[in-house]
């Protein structure tokens, strides 16, 4: 028997984001986001809340990056869901982590995330249920050690983690179980 549970934003697994932008006065600021994704072939799609720090930067910078932290950054990048660069100035100086500036975009690239995809913003559209920014990807940088041998991106090797807004919890992602367009293949012959 199912479990009503009413109107809830509750799906699994749900995207762990790094958002990586400017302040005013050239520090940086990260901040973690769970509601986005893709939304394009060149297209990034974010759902924030008008009153962080990262909007206001951009707003201003019309940049960012968006990476996907492993789990062996789980600490830092919760912090940068817990904390607000409106009240914890110095929220990514407390981590230990390093940026460096993008060759592309004006917006930092965390040196620790394994991926990064480097973001220009197109359209910041109020909606009646938030904000969304579009953003449109300019380059994706991958880190060496998350390469397969011909020099692609392993999904195994980010050590990604999901978050579940069920229960408020992380989960490592990476197990390959299927072949995208080859494991349901045999049932398009009936």
């Amino acid at each position: 028997m199912a479990k009503n549970f009413g109107v809830k934003p509750y799906l699994f697994p749900m995207p762990t984001y790094m958002i990586g932008t400017y302040n005013e006065d050239d520090s940086v600021d990260v901040m973690m986001m769970a509601w986005g994704g893709i939304c394009a072939e060149d297209m990034v799609a974010l759902n924030l809340e008008a009153e962080h720090k990262t909007v206001a930067n951009l707003e201003t910078r019309r940049a960012f990056t968006l990476a996907v932290p492993g789990a062996d950054t789980l600490r830092e990048s919760d912090f940068f869901g817990i904390a607000s660069a409106n009240k914890v100035a110095d929220k990514f100086v407390r981590t230990g982590l390093h940026a460096v500036r993008s060759e592309r975009v004006d917006a930092p690239v965390i040196t620790e995330y394994p991926l990064t995809l480097e973001c220009e913003v197109v359209e910041m559209q109020s909606q009646p249920y938030g904000l969304r920014v579009l953003g449109r990807i300019i380059n994706v940088l991958a880190d060496e050690r998350i390469l397969d041998d011909d020099g692609r991106i392993d999904a195994g090797k980010l050590q990604a983690f999901a978050f579940d807004q069920m229960q408020n919890g992380y989960y490592a992602i990476g197990e390959k179980i299927g072949q995208a367009w080859h494991s349901g293949a045999k049932l398009m012959k009936k």
